[in-house]
């Protein structure tokens, strides 16, 4: 009978532990960012290779202070894909991240199939927006747009822990 009672006890503790884990992973760390909260939708120009505001409307964000890399946004955009690849630096390589399920405007999937065949265009909102890490923009045809951070590569190297490469910029100081 004591045998029952201490698996049943395990059980329980590993079942709550489980949920606890799961909640803290998608919901806890994420709060909602709103446009006041952004200030300015940006990308970076090709004519100054400084961020610039462009204009959006229907922002939808979220974001968490447990990570660099948790943002993630929706919005629309008033120009054309033809003009931002007229006047914005376009982004090589871009990967949306997944978001949380219940943020319902951020498809990874979707945005990444889209980018693959060239039907969404990623440009590069702002470099090193925290060290390593910079900000993406990719838009769609009829103008919804999608942001998140990914890690630049002077980021995935110095992060690994090698030394910071030629062309990169040095490393905040550890604090």
């Amino acid at each position: 009978m004591n045998g029952r009672i201490a698996v049943v006890a395990l059980g329980l503790t590993a079942l709550i532990a489980g949920l606890a884990m799961y909640w803290l992973q998608v919901y806890a760390f994420y709060t909602p960012v709103n446009a006041e909260d952004v200030g300015e939708v940006q990308l970076t120009s090709l004519a100054t290779g400084a961020p610039e505001p462009v204009m959006f409307e229907n922002y939808e964000g979220i974001d968490a202070t447990s990570s660099p890399i948790r943002y993630r946004a929706c919005f629309e955009l008033t120009n054309s894909q033809a003009m931002l690849t007229e006047t914005y630096v376009t982004y090589e390589d871009a990967e949306p991240l997944v978001a949380p399920g219940w943020f319902d405007c951020f498809d990874a999937e979707a945005i990444g199939a889209a980018l693959e065949t060239g039907e969404a265009i990623a440009f590069l909102g702002t470099e090193n927006i925290e060290y390593g890490i910079d900000r993406v923009v990719a838009v769609l045809p009829d103008g919804r747009a999608f942001s998140w951070h990914q890690i630049n590569p002077c980021g995935a190297v110095v992060f690994d822990g090698d030394p910071v490469p030629d062309g990169c910029p040095e490393p905040p100081a550890a604090e």
